[in-house]
Protein backbone atom coordinates (compact mmCIF):
# COMPACT_ATOMS: atom_id res chain seq x y z
CA UNK A 1 0.00 0.00 0.00
CA UNK A 2 1.21 3.65 -0.84
CA UNK A 3 0.78 5.54 2.15
CA UNK A 4 -0.66 9.46 1.72
CA UNK A 5 3.71 10.58 1.51
CA UNK A 6 4.18 8.17 -1.40
CA UNK A 7 6.27 5.72 1.05
CA UNK A 8 5.36 2.37 0.39
CA UNK A 9 4.90 -0.17 3.49
CA UNK A 10 3.01 -3.50 4.21
CA UNK A 11 3.25 -2.46 7.49
CA UNK A 12 3.59 0.11 10.13
CA UNK A 13 5.45 -0.40 13.03
CA UNK A 14 2.91 0.00 16.43
CA UNK A 15 5.05 1.11 19.92
CA UNK A 16 2.29 1.37 22.43
CA UNK A 17 3.34 -0.73 25.10
CA UNK A 18 7.10 -0.29 24.63
CA UNK A 19 7.79 1.75 27.80
CA UNK A 20 11.39 2.41 28.18
CA UNK A 21 12.70 -0.16 25.47
CA UNK A 22 10.66 2.46 22.45
CA UNK A 23 14.01 3.70 21.57
CA UNK A 24 15.94 0.39 20.99
CA UNK A 25 13.04 -1.46 19.42
CA UNK A 26 12.10 1.57 17.25
CA UNK A 27 15.50 2.27 15.80
CA UNK A 28 15.91 -1.75 15.55
CA UNK A 29 12.55 -2.03 13.39
CA UNK A 30 13.95 1.05 11.16
CA UNK A 31 17.44 -0.91 10.52
CA UNK A 32 15.16 -4.20 9.71
CA UNK A 33 13.23 -2.43 6.98
CA UNK A 34 10.27 -1.16 8.32
CA UNK A 35 9.61 2.64 6.88
CA UNK A 36 6.20 3.71 8.77
CA UNK A 37 6.46 4.58 12.45
CA UNK A 38 2.95 4.94 14.70
CA UNK A 39 3.06 6.62 18.14
CA UNK A 40 0.98 8.93 19.70
CA UNK A 41 0.95 11.83 22.37
CA UNK A 42 -0.19 9.54 25.42
CA UNK A 43 2.55 9.23 27.97
CA UNK A 44 -0.37 6.50 29.21
CA UNK A 45 0.67 3.78 26.49
CA UNK A 46 3.41 5.50 24.48
CA UNK A 47 6.73 6.78 24.97
CA UNK A 48 7.11 9.77 22.22
CA UNK A 49 9.76 11.06 23.50
CA UNK A 50 11.59 7.73 23.34
CA UNK A 51 10.53 6.70 19.70
CA UNK A 52 11.76 10.17 18.72
CA UNK A 53 15.25 8.79 20.40
CA UNK A 54 15.10 5.59 18.31
CA UNK A 55 13.81 7.19 14.83
CA UNK A 56 17.26 9.85 15.40
CA UNK A 57 19.46 6.89 16.19
CA UNK A 58 18.61 5.26 13.07
CA UNK A 59 18.99 8.06 11.16
CA UNK A 60 22.67 8.94 12.57
CA UNK A 61 23.48 5.78 12.08
CA UNK A 62 22.84 6.40 8.14
CA UNK A 63 20.34 3.39 8.37
CA UNK A 64 17.32 5.63 7.04
CA UNK A 65 16.71 9.13 6.22
CA UNK A 66 13.78 11.38 7.45
CA UNK A 67 12.70 11.41 4.14
CA UNK A 68 12.02 8.23 3.71
CA UNK A 69 10.13 8.21 6.54
CA UNK A 70 6.19 8.15 7.70
CA UNK A 71 6.00 9.10 10.99
CA UNK A 72 2.64 9.14 12.48
CA UNK A 73 1.37 10.04 15.77
CA UNK A 74 -1.72 11.38 17.56
CA UNK A 75 -3.66 14.29 19.22
CA UNK A 76 -5.66 12.21 22.52
CA UNK A 77 -8.09 13.74 24.02
CA UNK A 78 -8.61 14.19 27.83
CA UNK A 79 -10.95 10.80 28.34
CA UNK A 80 -7.88 8.58 26.73
CA UNK A 81 -5.15 10.71 28.90
CA UNK A 82 -3.87 9.78 32.35
CA UNK A 83 -4.77 13.17 34.17
CA UNK A 84 -1.49 13.38 35.78
CA UNK A 85 0.54 13.03 32.98
CA UNK A 86 -0.32 14.54 29.96
CA UNK A 87 1.29 16.85 27.31
CA UNK A 88 -1.57 20.03 27.56
CA UNK A 89 -3.34 21.82 30.50
CA UNK A 90 -6.39 19.76 30.53
CA UNK A 91 -8.11 22.72 31.72
CA UNK A 92 -7.41 24.43 28.54
CA UNK A 93 -9.80 24.66 25.33
CA UNK A 94 -9.72 22.14 22.87
CA UNK A 95 -7.90 23.86 20.18
CA UNK A 96 -4.99 24.67 22.53
CA UNK A 97 -5.02 21.54 23.95
CA UNK A 98 -4.14 20.20 20.38
CA UNK A 99 -1.43 23.00 20.14
CA UNK A 100 0.41 22.47 22.94
CA UNK A 101 0.44 18.06 22.55
CA UNK A 102 1.10 18.92 18.16
CA UNK A 103 3.87 21.25 19.38
CA UNK A 104 5.13 18.64 22.04
CA UNK A 105 5.18 16.12 19.15
CA UNK A 106 7.08 18.08 16.43
CA UNK A 107 9.65 18.50 19.45
CA UNK A 108 9.77 14.85 20.36
CA UNK A 109 10.22 13.38 16.49
CA UNK A 110 12.30 15.95 15.30
CA UNK A 111 15.13 13.89 12.99
CA UNK A 112 17.78 15.77 14.56
CA UNK A 113 19.32 15.90 18.20
CA UNK A 114 19.57 19.65 18.27
CA UNK A 115 16.47 20.99 19.94
CA UNK A 116 16.71 23.96 17.10
CA UNK A 117 15.76 21.29 14.89
CA UNK A 118 12.27 20.83 16.11
CA UNK A 119 11.45 24.51 13.99
CA UNK A 120 12.18 22.39 10.91
CA UNK A 121 9.99 19.01 12.17
CA UNK A 122 7.21 18.05 10.61
CA UNK A 123 4.93 15.05 10.54
CA UNK A 124 3.35 12.81 7.89
CA UNK A 125 0.11 12.08 9.40
CA UNK A 126 -1.81 12.95 12.66
CA UNK A 127 -4.29 11.05 13.71
CA UNK A 128 -6.97 11.72 16.32
CA UNK A 129 -7.05 9.17 18.53
CA UNK A 130 -10.80 8.72 19.27
CA UNK A 131 -13.70 10.57 18.35
CA UNK A 132 -14.57 13.31 21.28
CA UNK A 133 -17.96 12.58 23.28
CA UNK A 134 -19.64 14.84 20.84
CA UNK A 135 -19.04 15.83 16.92
CA UNK A 136 -18.85 19.55 17.89
CA UNK A 137 -16.24 19.17 20.27
CA UNK A 138 -14.63 16.14 17.69
CA UNK A 139 -14.86 19.30 15.12
CA UNK A 140 -13.22 21.72 16.94
CA UNK A 141 -10.02 19.46 17.38
CA UNK A 142 -10.08 18.23 14.06
CA UNK A 143 -10.00 22.43 12.93
CA UNK A 144 -7.24 23.04 15.67
CA UNK A 145 -5.52 20.04 14.12
CA UNK A 146 -6.30 21.37 10.76
CA UNK A 147 -4.55 24.59 11.06
CA UNK A 148 -0.58 22.81 11.14
CA UNK A 149 -1.59 21.19 7.45
CA UNK A 150 0.33 21.58 4.67
CA UNK A 151 3.46 22.80 6.46
CA UNK A 152 4.55 21.01 9.95
CA UNK A 153 1.68 17.98 9.65
CA UNK A 154 1.07 16.45 6.42
CA UNK A 155 -2.44 14.83 6.42
CA UNK A 156 -4.85 13.96 9.47
CA UNK A 157 -6.61 10.88 10.13
CA UNK A 158 -8.60 9.63 12.70
CA UNK A 159 -8.89 6.29 15.07
CA UNK A 160 -11.45 4.05 17.15
CA UNK A 161 -14.28 5.47 14.70
CA UNK A 162 -17.12 4.21 12.97
CA UNK A 163 -18.50 4.61 9.40
CA UNK A 164 -21.37 7.44 10.24
CA UNK A 165 -18.77 9.86 12.11
CA UNK A 166 -16.24 9.13 9.75
CA UNK A 167 -18.80 10.22 6.97
CA UNK A 168 -19.83 13.40 8.91
CA UNK A 169 -16.27 14.16 9.71
CA UNK A 170 -15.52 13.61 5.85
CA UNK A 171 -18.47 15.60 4.75
CA UNK A 172 -17.67 18.40 6.83
CA UNK A 173 -14.15 19.14 7.08
CA UNK A 174 -12.11 20.99 5.10
CA UNK A 175 -9.00 18.74 5.54
CA UNK A 176 -10.14 15.38 4.90
CA UNK A 177 -8.84 12.22 6.57
CA UNK A 178 -6.74 10.25 4.64
CA UNK A 179 -6.24 7.59 7.12
CA UNK A 180 -8.45 5.30 9.67
CA UNK A 181 -7.18 3.22 12.28
CA UNK A 182 -9.57 1.07 13.64
CA UNK A 183 -9.48 -2.43 15.56
CA UNK A 184 -9.55 -5.12 12.73
CA UNK A 185 -12.17 -8.08 14.41
CA UNK A 186 -15.06 -10.21 14.54
CA UNK A 187 -17.51 -7.73 16.63
CA UNK A 188 -17.50 -5.40 14.67
CA UNK A 189 -17.71 -6.94 11.23
CA UNK A 190 -14.03 -6.20 10.38
CA UNK A 191 -15.55 -3.04 9.64
CA UNK A 192 -16.52 -3.98 6.06
CA UNK A 193 -18.74 -0.92 5.03
CA UNK A 194 -16.08 1.04 6.72
CA UNK A 195 -13.55 -0.20 5.08
CA UNK A 196 -15.38 -0.05 1.56
CA UNK A 197 -15.93 3.91 2.50
CA UNK A 198 -12.27 4.18 2.83
CA UNK A 199 -11.76 2.67 -0.62
CA UNK A 200 -14.04 4.72 -2.48
CA UNK A 201 -12.04 7.90 -1.09
CA UNK A 202 -8.85 6.99 -1.08
CA UNK A 203 -8.26 6.71 2.35
CA UNK A 204 -5.82 4.17 3.98
CA UNK A 205 -7.07 1.87 6.70
CA UNK A 206 -4.79 1.00 9.10
CA UNK A 207 -5.39 -2.29 11.50
CA UNK A 208 -4.30 -2.89 15.11
CA UNK A 209 -5.45 -6.15 16.82
CA UNK A 210 -5.00 -8.14 13.95
CA UNK A 211 -2.92 -11.11 15.35
CA UNK A 212 -4.38 -10.50 19.21
CA UNK A 213 -8.25 -9.61 18.61
CA UNK A 214 -8.18 -12.48 16.04
CA UNK A 215 -7.26 -16.10 17.00
CA UNK A 216 -10.61 -18.01 15.10
CA UNK A 217 -9.08 -16.45 12.01
CA UNK A 218 -5.38 -17.25 12.62
CA UNK A 219 -7.21 -21.06 12.82
CA UNK A 220 -8.89 -20.61 9.95
CA UNK A 221 -7.95 -23.47 6.86
CA UNK A 222 -7.30 -20.80 4.15
CA UNK A 223 -4.69 -19.35 6.68
CA UNK A 224 -3.38 -22.90 6.58
CA UNK A 225 -3.06 -23.08 2.98
CA UNK A 226 -1.40 -20.12 2.31
CA UNK A 227 1.11 -20.88 4.90
CA UNK A 228 1.52 -24.05 3.62
CA UNK A 229 1.75 -23.39 -0.23
CA UNK A 230 3.61 -20.26 0.24
CA UNK A 231 6.06 -21.30 3.17
CA UNK A 232 4.95 -18.55 5.79
CA UNK A 233 4.50 -18.96 8.83
CA UNK A 234 0.45 -19.05 9.86
CA UNK A 235 0.79 -15.43 11.69
CA UNK A 236 2.35 -14.20 8.87
CA UNK A 237 -0.16 -15.60 6.56
CA UNK A 238 -3.06 -13.99 8.09
CA UNK A 239 -0.87 -10.59 7.73
CA UNK A 240 -0.79 -11.28 4.19
CA UNK A 241 -4.21 -11.79 3.67
CA UNK A 242 -5.68 -8.97 5.37
CA UNK A 243 -3.07 -7.47 3.37
CA UNK A 244 -4.52 -8.41 0.68
CA UNK A 245 -7.88 -6.64 1.46
CA UNK A 246 -6.17 -3.52 0.97
CA UNK A 247 -5.21 -2.82 4.99
CA UNK A 248 -2.21 -1.62 6.38
CA UNK A 249 -1.21 -3.92 8.96
CA UNK A 250 -0.24 -2.11 12.56
CA UNK A 251 3.10 -4.50 13.69
CA UNK A 252 4.34 -4.61 17.10
CA UNK A 253 6.76 -7.15 17.67
CA UNK A 254 9.42 -6.79 19.82
CA UNK A 255 11.62 -9.50 18.08
CA UNK A 256 14.39 -8.82 15.98
CA UNK A 257 13.89 -11.96 13.95
CA UNK A 258 10.31 -11.69 13.57
CA UNK A 259 10.51 -7.97 12.81
CA UNK A 260 12.90 -9.22 9.34
CA UNK A 261 10.92 -12.33 9.21
CA UNK A 262 7.66 -10.51 8.48
CA UNK A 263 8.48 -7.70 6.22
CA UNK A 264 10.49 -10.44 4.23
CA UNK A 265 6.90 -13.14 4.36
CA UNK A 266 4.83 -10.26 3.07
CA UNK A 267 6.68 -9.46 0.20
CA UNK A 268 7.32 -13.47 -0.52
CA UNK A 269 3.75 -13.41 -0.24
CA UNK A 270 3.27 -10.31 -2.85
CA UNK A 271 5.37 -12.20 -5.13
CA UNK A 272 4.27 -15.61 -5.08
CA UNK A 273 0.49 -14.21 -5.49
CA UNK A 274 1.93 -12.08 -8.75
CA UNK A 275 3.30 -15.17 -10.66
CA UNK A 276 0.81 -15.50 -13.39
CA UNK A 277 0.16 -19.30 -12.54
CA UNK A 278 -0.38 -18.85 -8.86
CA UNK A 279 -2.86 -15.56 -9.46
CA UNK A 280 -6.03 -18.18 -9.32
CA UNK A 281 -5.08 -19.72 -6.24
CA UNK A 282 -4.21 -16.45 -4.59
CA UNK A 283 -7.64 -15.10 -6.00
CA UNK A 284 -9.23 -18.08 -4.61
CA UNK A 285 -7.66 -18.15 -1.19
CA UNK A 286 -8.96 -13.98 -0.65
CA UNK A 287 -12.34 -14.90 -1.52
CA UNK A 288 -12.61 -17.57 0.79
CA UNK A 289 -10.89 -15.72 3.13
CA UNK A 290 -13.46 -12.57 2.84
CA UNK A 291 -16.26 -15.48 3.40
CA UNK A 292 -14.77 -16.62 6.41
CA UNK A 293 -14.76 -13.43 7.90
CA UNK A 294 -18.58 -12.34 6.81
CA UNK A 295 -19.11 -16.10 8.83
CA UNK A 296 -17.25 -15.00 11.84
CA UNK A 297 -18.47 -11.34 11.96
CA UNK A 298 -22.00 -12.69 11.84
CA UNK A 299 -21.40 -15.64 14.21
CA UNK A 300 -19.93 -13.18 17.18
CA UNK A 301 -22.27 -10.17 16.17
CA UNK A 302 -25.43 -12.82 16.46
Amino acid sequence: MLLNNGIKASFIYGTAWKKESSTALTSQALKAGFRAIDTAAQPKHYREDLVGEGIRDAISSDSVKREDLFIQTKFTSIGGQDPSNLPYDPSSPIPAQVYASVTSSLHNLRHSSNPSSASESYIDCLILHSPLPTFPATLEAWAAMSAFVPSRIRSLGISNTNLPLLRALYDTADVKPVAVQNRFYAATGYDGPLREFCRERGIVYESFWTLTGNPRLLKAKVVGEVAGRVGVERAQALYALVQGLGVVVLNGTTDGGRMRGDLEAAERVRAWAEIEGNRGAWEGWMGEFEEGMMVTGAGIAS
